[in-house]
C-alpha cells in the first residue's frame, strides 16, 4: 500500500524536473461553490505524468537501467520518452492503434521508438513487458506502479499547499495511478476532504469494479476521453481507491463536451478531454457554498478534434 512518506520522498525526488502548477479559480455569480483547476495541463510535456515517470525512471537508471519500456494512450508515453531523453537511455513506447496523432508526434519528438498494437489497455501492457527480457530494459507501467502512483501523489499534497479549505477534489480515472496518489496524500493529511472519482460512462471499469467488490473487466471502450480508455483498474490502485475515494461518479459524453466548452470559452484554458471529465463532475458538485477542485490532468489535445468535442449550445450547469 502506498504510504504519505513515500509521497513526500517523491515529492523531493522531482521536485527540480517538474512544475508545480498553478491554481486556476472560477468564482460563481450566485457564489453556489468556489470552483478552483489544478492545472496539470501547463506541466512538462502538458500532462501530469510527468511527474510518476521522474520518480521511476530516476531510480531505475541509478540501478542500471539503459532501456525503458512502456505502454501507454499516448500521454504516459511522452513522459517516459521526454524523461529517458534526459537521462540519455533509450526508450520504446507501446501505443494502441487509435493513438491520437499529437500524442505520437510528441514522443517521436523525444526520439522514443513507436510500436503499434490493439485498442485495449491490457493488449498494450502485455505486449511491452514481453519486450523488457533484454538485460538493462524496465518496464514502465503507465499507472499500476508504487514509485509512478508516489510521483502523481506529489499533485495532492501541492494542492494541500495551494488551497486552504478545500471540500472536494475531483479526479479523473483511468487505470488508477492518478487517483490513488492523489487520494492517499490527502486523506492522509486532512480526512476532512472528499476525493471523488470521476469516469466516463463508456469505460467505467473502476465504477463497476467497485460494486462487485473486485476488479472487473470492460473490454475496449469508445469514449472521448482517450487518456482514460482503459479496461481493467490496476491490481495496486484498486485497493487504494477502495480505502480512499469517497464515490466514483460517472460523466455523459455530452457532459464531456460541455465541460470542455466551458474550460475553453469561461476558463480560456484548452484542456483534453480525459480532463474535461473531473471538470464535469466538479460543475455538478451540489450546492452547498463550498471549495471544490478538479484535477486538469492534461492538455494535449488533437487541433483537428477540437470541434468534436467543443458543445456551443446554452450549457447550464
Amino acid at each position: 500500500m502506498i504510504t504519505l512518506d513515500a509521497i513526500k520522498e517523491a515529492r523531493e525526488a522531482i521536485r527540480s524536473f517538474v512544475i508545480k502548477t498553478p491554481i486556476l479559480s472560477y468564482g460563481l455569480e450566485d457564489a453556489d461553490n468556489q470552483i478552483f483547476l489544478k492545472a496539470e495541463h501547463l506541466q512538462k510535456t502538458n500532462s501530469f505524468k510527468i511527474r510518476g515517470a521522474t520518480n521511476k525512471l530516476l531510480k531505475e537508471v541509478q540501478n542500471g537501467a539503459m532501456h525503458a519500456v512502456t505502454a501507454s494512450s499516448g500521454n504516459h508515453g511522452q513522459a517516459v520518452a521526454y524523461n529517458a531523453f534526459q537521462l540519455g537511455i533509450k526508450a520504446t513506447i507501446v501505443t494502441p492503434t487509435n493513438v491520437v496523432l499529437p500524442k505520437l508526434q510528441a514522443i517521436q519528438k523525444f526520439n522514443g521508438k513507436i510500436e503499434l498494437c490493439g485498442t485495449t489497455s491490457e493488449e498494450r501492457i502485455a505486449h511491452a513487458q514481453s519486450l523488457t527480457l533484454e538485460k538493462g530494459t524496465v518496464f514502465v507501467h503507465p499507472y499500476d506502479d508504487w514509485d509512478i502512483i508516489a510521483g502523481q501523489g506529489t499533485i495532492g499534497l501541492e494542492v494541500l499547499d495551494q488551497v486552504s479549505g478545500l471540500d472536494a477534489v475531483y479526479v479523473p480515472i483511468g487505470g488508477g495511478g492518478l487517483i490513488s496518489g492523489i487520494a492517499a496524500a490527502i486523506k492522509e493529511s486532512n480526512p476532512r476532504i472528499k476525493v471523488i472519482g470521476a469516469e466516463p460512462e463508456l469505460a467505467n471499469d473502476t465504477f463497476l469494479s467497485l460494486q462487485q467488490g473486485t476488479r472487473r473487466s470492460i473490454g475496449e471502450t469508445t469514449t472521448i476521453a482517450d487518456g482514460l480508455r482503459t479496461s481493467i483498474p490496476g491490481e495496486k490502485t484498486f485497493p487504494i481507491v477502495q480505502k480512499y475515494v469517497d464515490e466514483v461518479i460517472l460523466v455523459s459524453e455530452n457532459q464531456i463536451q460541455d465541460a470542455f466548452t466551458w474550460s475553453l470559452t469561461k476558463m480560456k484554458q484548452l484542456i483534453e478531454p480525459s480532463s474535461a471529465v473531473a471538470v464535469a463532475a466538479a460543475l455538478r458538485h451540489p450546492k452547498r457554498k463550498e471549495k471544490v477542485l478538479a484535477v486538469v490532468s492534461g492538455g494535449n489535445v488533437d487541433p483537428q478534434s477540437i470541434s468534436q468535442y467543443l458543445n456551443l449550445r446554452q450549457i447550464q450547469f
